[in-house]
């Protein structure tokens, strides 16, 4: 269960709320120089074009090259964890579970740290074991839309741990405002993918920003070429000061989608909607979630089911933001196949009523003007 992706509930011909990636495909521009770089395909990826990479990350996030580490996707990060030879991990929950399975994979002890819904899914450091030697969240979080504050990711900071913070999609939100990606915190591990704002979830390349001293303990014993050509020219491409400026302009848009589809599925009898929500998906709670899910399989819909991530259940799902009119397929399809319960035991939960939600979401309309 820990193991199951969006592309498995999205297989088939149909329209995709499943897999959180913005593109069908890549950019025209990042298309033709990826392109222009099969001709290096004849030779092994040279450290020349490593640190051409290297120095591009760092230029984006005012770091020196010495604190970014290429990767084979951010799920290679989570691979390498358990190189660190930590005693314990706290793993922040319900959020992406690669981490989880890495680490258990590794051999390393793991402890849940749940996130309660009535408090709207929020981090509380006091819940995060002292004696955790390696802590691991997400930031947006994955799949409850969350944007911690930074401040409380920092008080999780401690000599001797490692604090490992999955950033795959803090390029979605405006300004980025909550990030950790520039900043030297002793222990910090940032990961971070290109697969969600550009459409390469095929290329598997992001990277790791860190202190050289973490790094280098990370990539103990790791196979030699990790990063492809085509993937190092990625990290160069979209880190380029036009593509960060795409990629704001592209946060903004996905910004007013997800609000204006936020305050349409609120208003479906029946569905609560996790909010506030900051990254470009939404978590949502239905009657009958398995009936909901296969209703929108006819209408030629995939969502993800979200009872895989620990701490949440059949009746979760979660729907990835697209454009207005598909958006909108989505809202009619649920209105037809959501049936609210009879019973007003269902509403008796420990997540937020719809009232809430409904004002919620004008706040959260105001916060984004």
């Amino acid at each position: 269960m820990l193991r199951h992706h969006g592309d498995v509930d999205a297989a088939g011909e149909l329209l995709d709320f499943a897999v959180n990636v913005r593109l069908r495909q890549p950019p025209e521009w990042l298309r033709d120089r990826l392109i222009a770089a099969l001709d290096r395909l004849g030779g092994y990826p040279s450290a020349e074009d490593d640190l051409a990479a290297r120095c591009a990350v760092a230029r984006r996030h005012d770091r020196s090259p010495e604190e970014v580490l290429p990767l084979a996707g951010a799920a290679e990060g989570f691979a390498l964890l358990p190189t660190l030879r930590p005693e314990l991990a706290a793993v922040v929950h319900p959020s992406f579970t690669e981490p989880e399975l890495a680490l258990r994979d590794g051999g390393v002890d793991v402890t849940r740290v749940p996130l309660d819904p009535a408090d709207g899914y929020r981090l509380r450091p006091e819940a995060v074991p002292e004696r955790a030697d390696l802590v691991v969240l997400g930031n947006p979080t994955n799949p409850t839309s969350v944007l911690h504050p930074a401040e409380t990711l920092r008080s999780l900071a401690r000599p001797g741990r490692v604090l490992v913070v999955d950033e795959a999609f803090a390029d979605a939100v405006v300004d980025e405002p909550e990030s950790l990606a520039a900043e030297r915190i002793p222990g910090l591990l940032v990961l971070r993918s290109l697969t969600k704002m550009w459409g390469l979830p095929g290329l598997r390349v992001g990277y790791a920003l860190g202190e050289p001293e973490l790094l280098r303990r990370l990539t103990h014993r790791r196979p030699h070429w990790p990063v492809s050509t085509l993937g190092l020219e990625a990290l160069l491409a979209c880190c380029e000061p036009e593509a960060v400026a795409e990629s704001r302009r592209a946060a903004e848009l996905l910004a007013r989608c997800r609000d204006e589809l936020a305050a349409e599925l609120a208003d479906i009898p029946g569905i609560h909607v996790a909010l506030p929500a900051a990254a470009p998906f939404l978590l949502l709670r239905v009657p009958n979630g398995p009936s909901v899910r296969a209703g929108l399989r006819q209408h030629g819909i995939a969502v993800r089911r979200a009872d895989t991530f620990p701490g949440l259940d059949e009746d979760h799902i979660r729907v990835a933001v697209r454009g207005d009119a598909e958006n909108a397929r989505l809202v009619s399809a649920l209105r037809e196949v959501v049936v609210p319960p009879a019973s007003p035991e269902w509403e008796h939960t420990d997540e937020e009523p719809v009232a809430t939600v409904t004002e919620n979401r004008s706040t959260t309309r105001e916060a984004t003007r």
